[in-house]
Parts: structure tokens; C-alpha cells; sequence
């Protein structure tokens, strides 16, 4: 008797350790900005605003629920005006992680978080495990919520969000990414089944070296490899769009000579106000731009080189003014085990941030949204 009466407190506190540990990694550290003026707020309001990376779906909130944890939710993306979300899913992440060179010895931080928030025992092993995991959460987030969260998968559910968001604000829509394709395994077959649960973006690298690509983290920091080049053609070949964050030099120069269709670096800094091994050269950004591609600007240290609005900021203008309006856009890497300056509900100030930088009026709207969804349009399967 006793045993049982622990029980249930014990499975609860163990249960809790997702949302607590993602409490604890992803906090908003508050810096000073200016107040968003009516003309920024009217700006802002007036976008379809998209953010092109959040690793919300590995900390086991209820997303349908404001949270005092974390930084994404759907209130809290209702409050900050988002259009699309997009939702990563991470599968290993190094307990240690260097943005130089990061150890593949390093314990696996995402097997702990997933042994000790009780996920079914398959994903404690399986990497492919913990993406449709995190799929079925988005799925049952979008079944839940009386028609006021679509998840894309086409260009159809495209058109079908913009249409209801134009109609109803509180309407917001999630795609489904992965973060790292060493998801995949060793080959492809798992492509086909990630592709039916939703995936309609995939990172080529995250923090090691994989089958398919170099990470700008790994220890060989190679380019791709023959089952990366086919895994390319592939995703192309589909309309999953390609993404370069994490991605080694390497990488990134043989995916961009080979590349046929628009592809996105979703969350990142640029070297040219942010000087490190995260972040993207001059050359990079003009390869990505060549392309029609869109290069999200993050919101954390290591992309910044700061937390205020004012620091994203100047990313933003440093990238607008080397590569144009049309291929810089927003990747906050929202609850990616950083800390940010500010939350979802905060975006209005970063457009008064953009328009303090300088950056003129008509840009805003292709920055803050526009040119992903014309990414998303250009890549995703009509149907």
C-alpha cells in the first residue's frame, strides 16, 4: 500500500522533467528596448509572420497552454502575431556542445531527457522513434485545438492557413522539421516514413558528423557524402526543403552547387556582426541568396553577439544590405536550450527593433514572413 501511494507521486515528478529541465534551459533573460510604437505594432500586425525554427516539441509542454517556461506556445504565439511556426524535432544533442568542435563521446542529452520523462521505451534507442514521437504530438496539438492550429504539409494547407489567419488571428499553423538527418539512420527508408508523418523540412547536421553531411560542430567537418548528395535530390525531389543550419563549410558549398530549388539556413547568425564558427560567411549568405533562398536570423547569443531586439536587429540590416529584402527572414531557435531576450509574444518589439535599425517599411513584411512562404510555395507538394 504504501508502494502504490508512492507511485503516483514519484511517476508524476519524473513525468515533469521535460517541461522543468526545459524551464531551466530556455529561459528570457529581459534587456532593454524600445516601446513598439502604433505604426510598428500596425506593421507588424499586418505581416504573415513566420518563425523558421522552435524546438518546442521536445520538452513535453502542453503547447495548447500558456506556459511560464520556455519561450513558444500557441497563446504566446497568438500574443506575438505568428502566422507559421516551425517545429523542430530534436533527436541527440551532446550534454557538452562546443559551436567549434563538440566530442561524439559526449552522453547523448536527449536519451536522458527521454528515459526520464517516461517516452515509450522505443525511443529511449531509436532516433527515428523520437521524431514520429514528436510528429504525433504536433498532430494531436492541431486535432485538439478546433481548427485554430493547421499543420502544413502542402502548399494547400499553405493557402488554407493564410486564408484563416487573414480571417481570424487567433489561427496559427505549425510545419514539422528535423533537426539533424542523422535521424534517418544510415540510408533512406526512413525517409519515406518520417515524410508521411509530416516532416516537410530537414537539417542536413546538427552538433556531429552524420552519414549524409558535415557539421560546422563535427570533428571531420566534411561535405557531403554520396547518400547526402542522393538524400538532397531526394528531399528536392519531394518537397522537403533543405536547410543549412549547422551545416560545415563544406556542406554548405557542395549543397549549393548542386541545389535546383530554394533552400533556407533557418536559424543562424551572420559572421558579419556575430564573427564564429555558428554563424555564416558573406560568401554563404550570397550562395543562399543565388538560390532564392531565405536566411533566418536567430535570437540567441551565439547568432547575435546579443539578446536585444536591437542586436537581432542589426543581423537582420548587416544581411538585408548584403544580400537584398527578399532572402533574410526570422529563426529565433526558440526553446532550442537557449536563452533569449525575449518570448514569442515579444516579436512586436523586434519590428520596432527593425524599424529603429533603419530598415525601410516595404521590407518588412518579405523579413518578417514573406519570403519564407515564398520558399514554402516555391518547395512544398501541391497536395
Amino acid at each position: 500500500m504504501y508502494r502504490r501511494a508512492l507511485a503516483a507521486p514519484l511517476l508524476f515528478l519524473v513525468a515533469s522533467c521535460g517541461p522543468t529541465v526545459g524551464g531551466l534551459l530556455n529561459r528570457v533573460h529581459p534587456t532593454a528596448s524600445s516601446p513598439v510604437s502604433q505604426r510598428a505594432a500596425a506593421l507588424h500586425d499586418a505581416s504573415t509572420v513566420v518563425d523558421l525554427h522552435s524546438d518546442a516539441l521536445l520538452w513535453s509542454r502542453n503547447l495548447a497552454l500558456r506556459s511560464r517556461r520556455g519561450h513558444v506556445d500557441l497563446p504566446r504565439l497568438r500574443e506575438g502575431g505568428v502566422t507559421l511556426e516551425v517545429f523542430s524535432t530534436t533527436t541527440s544533442f551532446p550534454i557538452v556542445a562546443s559551436i567549434d568542435t563538440t566530442s561524439p563521446h559526449w552522453p547523448d542529452a536527449v536519451t536522458l531527457l527521454a528515459v526520464a520523462s517516461l517516452w515509450p521505451p522505443r525511443t529511449w534507442t531509436s532516433l527515428e522513434a523520437r521524431v514520429l514521437r514528436q510528429a504525433a504530438a504536433l498532430d494531436r496539438l492541431a486535432r485538439e485545438s478546433d481548427g485554430r492550429f493547421i499543420e502544413v504539409r502542402s502548399r494547400a494547407d499553405l493557402e488554407r492557413l493564410l486564408a484563416r489567419h487573414a480571417a481570424d488571428h487567433r489561427v496559427v499553423g505549425g510545419l514539422l522539421d528535423i533537426e539533424g538527418a542523422h535521424a534517418l539512420g544510415d540510408g533512406l527508408a526512413a525517409l519515406d516514413r518520417v515524410e508521411a508523418a509530416g516532416v516537410r523540412m530537414i537539417g542536413l547536421a546538427h552538433f556531429y558528423d552524420n552519414a549524409f553531411a558535415g557539421s560546422a560542430h563535427g570533428v571531420a567537418k566534411k561535405g557531403l557524402t554520396d547518400l547526402g548528395r542522393t538524400l538532397v535530390r531526394e528531399m528536392e525531389r519531394r518537397g522537403i526543403v533543405v536547410d543549412l543550419a549547422h551545416s560545415s563549410p563544406a556542406t554548405i558549398a557542395d549543397v549549393l552547387a548542386m541545389a535546383t530549388r530554394p533552400l533556407v539556413a533557418s536559424h543562424t547568425g551572420v559572421r558579419g556582426t556575430c564573427d564564429n564558427a555558428r554563424n555564416l560567411s558573406d560568401e554563404q549568405l550570397r550562395g543562399v541568396a543565388r538560390l532564392g533562398g531565405v536566411v533566418g536570423i536567430g535570437f540567441w547569443e551565439t547568432a547575435a553577439c546579443g539578446l536585444a531586439p536591437a542586436d537581432v536587429a542589426r543581423a537582420v540590416k548587416y544581411a538585408v544590405d548584403l544580400i537584398g529584402d527578399d532572402h533574410v527572414g526570422l529563426g529565433s531557435d526558440f526553446d532550442g536550450a537557449v536563452t533569449t531576450g525575449f518570448d514569442a509574444a515579444g516579436l512586436p518589439g523586434l519590428t520596432q527593433a527593425l524599424v529603429d535599425a533603419g530598415i525601410p517599411e516595404a521590407s518588412l513584411p518579405k523579413i518578417l514572413g514573406g519570403n519564407a512562404i515564398r520558399v514554402l510555395r516555391a518547395v512544398l507538394p501541391a497536395a
